[in-house]
C-alpha cells in the first residue's frame, strides 16, 4: 500500500512539474540559442539549468497560462547587479542560432549591446506572430535586414543600430502597420527609402543615421501625423526638403545634415512645430525666410556649410526662443540684427560668411 501511495505521488509530482515547467522543446530552443553565443566574463548563462526554463533562467521570462517562452531580454549594458559585481559591460560573440525561431510564442527579442555578436538576422524571425519588440542594438550583425519583415505585424519596436547591417530597406516593411520606433542607425545600409515610407501610420521616431542612403525623401513621411524625430542624417540623400514636412503636427525634431539636399529652406518648416532643426552640410542655397514670428522656438537650429546667400532675417530677433544657432560656412552678407538671440551668440556661429558684421564680429564699415 505504502508503495502505490510513493508512486502515485511521483506521478503527481511529476505531473505538476510538466504543468509549471516550461515546454521541453522550448528548453531544448534555448539551450541550442545559448550553444551558438559566448559570454566569458559575466556568466550570464550559468543560470540556465534545470528542466524549468520559467524560473530563475536569466533574461527569460514565460506566458504565466501557456508556460511557453514569451520574452528574452539580455542586455550587455544593464544596472542589474550581475554587471555591478564584474564591474563591467557585457561582452558575447558567436551568432544568433535560428533555434530562436522554434519559441512560437516570443513577443520580445532582446540581445542588444553585446559588442561581438555577428552572422546574420535569422530570416525566420519574421515568421513569430507574437513579436512585438525586436531589439539588437550594439552587435556586429550583418548582412541584410530579413526581406519578409513586413510579416510582423504587430511589431511596434525595430530596433537594429550600430551594427554592421547592409542591403536596402525591405519594400515590406512598410506594411507593419503597429511600428511605433524605428531605429537603424549606424550601419551599411543602402539605397532609397520606400515612397510609400508614409504608410507607417503609427511611426512617432524613425532614426535612419550613418548609413548609405540615396535618393530623395518621400514626401509620404508627411502623412505619418504621429512622427515627432525624423533623423536622416550622415546619409546621401539629394534632391530637395520637401515643404510638406513643414505640416506635420507633431514634428519635434528634424536631422537632415551631411546629406546631399539642395534647393531652397522651405518656408513650412521654419513656422512648423520642429524645435530641433539641423540643415547643416548640405547644398541648401538661396536665402534665409524671412519668416521668423512669436511662435517660433528653436531648441537648436543649425544651417551651417550650405550655399545659402542675403542677410540674416531681422524677424529672428522676433521669435520667442532660439538656443543655439548656427549659421557659419555660407556666403551670408549684411548686419548682424541686434538683440536677441544674437546678443548671446559667439563668434564660431557666424563666421567663414561672405560679408557678415556687427556684433559678435567686428564693426560695420
Amino acid at each position: 500500500m505504502a508503495l502505490k501511495l510513493v508512486i502515485v505521488a511521483a506521478v503527481l509530482l511529476a505531473g505538476a512539474v510538466a504543468v509549471t515547467s516550461c515546454p521541453p522543446t522550448d528548453r531544448e530552443a534555448l539551450l541550442t540559442f545559448r550553444s551558438a553565443l559566448r559570454e566569458p566574463y559575466l556568466g550570464i548563462f550559468n543560470s540556465w539549468t534545470g528542466y524549468d526554463c520559467c524560473h530563475g533562467w536569466y533574461g527569460v521570462s514565460c506566458d504565466p497560462l501557456t508556460r511557453q517562452v514569451a520574452d528574452i531580454s539580455l542586455r550587455g549594458e544593464s544596472e542589474d547587479p550581475i554587471f555591478e559585481k564584474a564591474g563591467r559591460t557585457g561582452y558575447m560573440t558567436g551568432t544568433i542560432s535560428p533555434a530562436i525561431c522554434k519559441l512560437r510564442r516570443l513577443s520580445s527579442i532582446i540581445i542588444a549591446d553585446w559588442k561581438g555578436i555577428s552572422g546574420e538576422i535569422p530570416s525566420c524571425i519574421t515568421s513569430l506572430p507574437f513579436l512585438r519588440i525586436l531589439d539588437l542594438i550594439g552587435n556586429k550583425l550583418s548582412g541584410p535586414i530579413p526581406a519578409g519583415i513586413g510579416r510582423l505585424q504587430r511589431l511596434t519596436v525595430l530596433n537594429i543600430a550600430d551594427n554592421l547591417i547592409s542591403g536596402t530597406i525591405p519594400a515590406t516593411l512598410t506594411r507593419m502597420s503597429s511600428l511605433m520606433h524605428l531605429d537603424l542607425r549606424n550601419n551599411r545600409i543602402s539605397g532609397a527609402l520606400p515612397r510609400d515610407f508614409g504608410k507607417l501610420g503609427m511611426l512617432s521616431r524613425a532614426l535612419l543615421s550613418g548609413n548609405q542612403i540615396s535618393g530623395t525623401i518621400p514626401s509620404s513621411i508627411s502623412n505619418i501625423y504621429r512622427l515627432s524625430d525624423l533623423d536622416l542624417s550622415l546619409n546621401r540623400l539629394s534632391g530637395q526638403i520637401p515643404a510638406s514636412l513643414g505640416k506635420m503636427a507633431v514634428l519635434a525634431t528634424l536631422n537632415l545634415d551631411g546629406n546631399l539636399i539642395s534647393g531652397q529652406i522651405p518656408v513650412a518648416i521654419l513656422g512648423s512645430s520642429v524645435s530641433i532643426l539641423n540643415l547643416s552640410r548640405n547644398s541648401l542655397d538661396g536665402k534665409i525666410p524671412n519668416v521668423f514670428g512669436p511662435r517660433s522656438y528653436f531648441t537648436s537650429l543649425d544651417l551651417s556649410y550650405n550655399k545659402l546667400t542675403g542677410p540674416i532675417p531681422i524677424s529672428m530677433v522676433e521669435a520667442s526662443y532660439i538656443g543655439h544657432l548656427d549659421l557659419s560656412h555660407n556666403h551670408l552678407c549684411g548686419k548682424i540684427p541686434a538683440g536677441s538671440p544674437f546678443d548671446h551668440l559667439e563668434p564660431p556661429s557666424f563666421v567663414f560668411n561672405d560679408c557678415l558684421c556687427g556684433k559678435p564680429l567686428k564693426t560695420c564699415q
